[in-house]
């Protein structure tokens, strides 16, 4: 199933696409979920699938205004270095643990939005990821059981302010700006992906392809990430897991390529989807 969060008439909502139509969901599986965050907690999914068994979409996309795919996690969990190919173009040591750093809900925008490039800085730098969203929540979770946590997988472009991200050996302020986690454009449910070690990832600025990897390439797989986070924090249904970027990013590159007012950038992971968004200058 493919899920998405939205607002309509400032009302925000949820459903599921079906074909290329939508099911709205919001308040029609259980008193009081009224959000795709609720129904995972609640368990909902199976019941999501029996819901729209045969039933015919509602509403076209272009009726609703799309949200990030989570809008509100409690966590949402980063995890830098983690293709091979990354971490040998930024010279770093090989790491014995995963490096997890915090991105802020509010930063977050939804598919079709912009990502809005700072007044503050002109090293606005693309990061296309995997989205890991926590179905069933839990401490310590065993790696052997982690995939069983797992509601399901998206598309993100963690853009990073990276003269900001260098003004300490915190990363916490470039990966912060507001409107620069673009997050979508829908939850693919793990039962439609039941292997993801092998997906490609592509990312394309104006067409141009600037990052090309498969999951092959990762460090930490993401039963290792769901453990480990697991151990130091309770992970709960909603909390997303970026599982980093691969190799090639603009700040790498001789000379440096950052993203600028009026591009399109895409993150296109197979099995998953299509995330674009333009850049626009900061108001």
């Amino acid at each position: 199933m493919r899920l998405i969060s939205y607002t309509r008439c400032g009302v925000p909502g949820f459903g599921v696409m079906q074909d290329r139509q939508l099911i709205a969901l919001a308040g029609r599986l259980a008193p009081g979920v009224q959000t795709l965050k609720q129904a995972i907690a609640a368990d909902l999914l199976g019941a999501i699938a029996d819901f729209i068994s045969g039933r015919p979409g509602e509403l076209a996309l272009s009726d609703v205004c799309l949200l990030p795919v989570i809008p509100d996690p409690a966590k949402i969990l980063c995890i830098g270095l983690n293709y091979e190919s990354h971490r040998r173009e930024t010279g770093r040591p090989v790491s014995e643990y995963p490096s997890v750093f915090v991105r802020f809900a509010d930063t977050q925008v939804a598919h079709g939005q912009a990502i809005c490039k700072p007044t503050a800085s002109d090293a606005l730098d693309f990061e296309g990821e995997l989205a890991v969203v926590i179905g069933r929540g839990g401490r310590n979770i065993p790696e052997g059981d982690a995939m069983a946590h797992v509601a399901g997988y998206s598309c993100y472009n963690d853009a990073t302010i990276r003269d900001w991200q260098r003004h300490t050996h915190q990363f916490t302020p470039g990966k912060n700006f507001p409107g620069t986690g673009a997050f979508g454009p829908w939850l693919v449910t793990a039962d439609a992906v039941p292997d993801c070690t092998n997906l490609p990832i592509t990312t394309r600025l104006n067409g141009e392809v600037v990052q090309s990897a498969t999951f092959t390439d990762l460090i930490f797989s993401i039963p290792r990430l769901i453990a480990y986070c697991s151990a130091f924090t309770p992970l709960q249904a909603g909390d997303v897991i970026l599982t980093g970027t691969p190799g090639g990013v603009g700040d790498r590159r001789e000379p440096p390529l950052f993203m600028k007012a009026g591009d399109l950038i895409e993150v296109e992971i197979g099995g998953v989807g299509c995330l674009a968004n333009r850049v626009e200058n900061e108001i």
